[in-house]
C-alpha cells in the first residue's frame, strides 16, 4: 500500500496571495490598523483607554466587517461588555462607514498588560510573603475575640488582618 504524500504542488491558498492587495484596498478606504492603535484614547474616550487596550483588528472568512479584539483586565471586562456597541459606534464613526462589526474583549492579568502578555515567572525564593505587621494582627485579633467558633474566629482574624492592611495601603 503506497503512502499518499503531501504536497500542494506548488500551488498557494488565494488568500494568501491576494492578503496583500485586500489590505492595501482596505487602507485606501480608509481602514488602516494603525489609527485604531495610535488614536486609541481619543476614539474610545479617556475612561474606556485607561482600562482597554486595541490589540487586533482581523477581518472575517465572509469579509463583511471586521472584528477588534480589545484587551483588558478581568475586573474590567464587564464594563467593557456594557459599552461594546457604543465603543463599536465610535470607531465605525472615524472611518466613515461599518468597518468594525464584532467587538471581542480578551481578559489578561494587570502584570504585563501595556506589552499584552502576562507574567507567568514564579516568585524569587527569597521573596517570601511575611504577612501582616504585628500590631494590624493584634488590631484584628481585638476586633474578632467575641467569636466562639475557633476556626470561624481564625478565618475572619485572617480576613480582618488582610482587609486593614488593604486599608491603611
Amino acid at each position: 500500500m503506497a503512502v499518499r504524500k503531501g504536497t500542494t504542488y506548488g500551488f498557494k491558498q488565494t488568500s494568501g496571495l491576494l492578503s496583500g492587495q485586500i489590505r492595501r484596498a482596505s487602507e485606501t478606504r480608509g481602514f488602516a490598523q494603525s489609527r485604531v492603535l495610535t488614536h486609541w484614547e481619543e476614539i474610545a474616550g479617556a475612561d474606556i483607554a485607561a482600562i482597554s487596550r486595541p490589540v487586533e483588528v482581523s477581518y472575517g472568512r465572509g469579509g463583511f466587517g471586521a472584528t477588534l479584539t480589545l484587551l483588558t483586565t478581568g475586573a474590567n471586562a464587564p464594563l467593557l461588555e456594557m459599552r461594546k456597541e457604543t465603543l463599536r459606534e465610535r470607531v465605525n464613526a472615524i472611518y466613515g462607514y461599518n468597518a468594525i462589526a464584532r467587538i471581542r474583549i480578551t481578559q489578561t492579568a494587570a502584570t504585563g498588560f501595556a506589552d499584552g502578555r502576562v507574567a507567568f515567572e514564579h516568585r524569587p525564593a527569597g521573596a517570601a510573603d511575611t504577612g501582616p505587621r504585628p500590631d494590624i494582627v493584634a488590631e484584628a485579633r481585638t476586633a474578632t475575640e467575641s467569636v466562639g467558633d475557633e476556626g470561624l474566629r481564625a478565618a475572619l482574624e485572617r480576613l480582618g488582618a488582610n482587609v486593614i492592611t488593604k486599608a491603611r495601603g
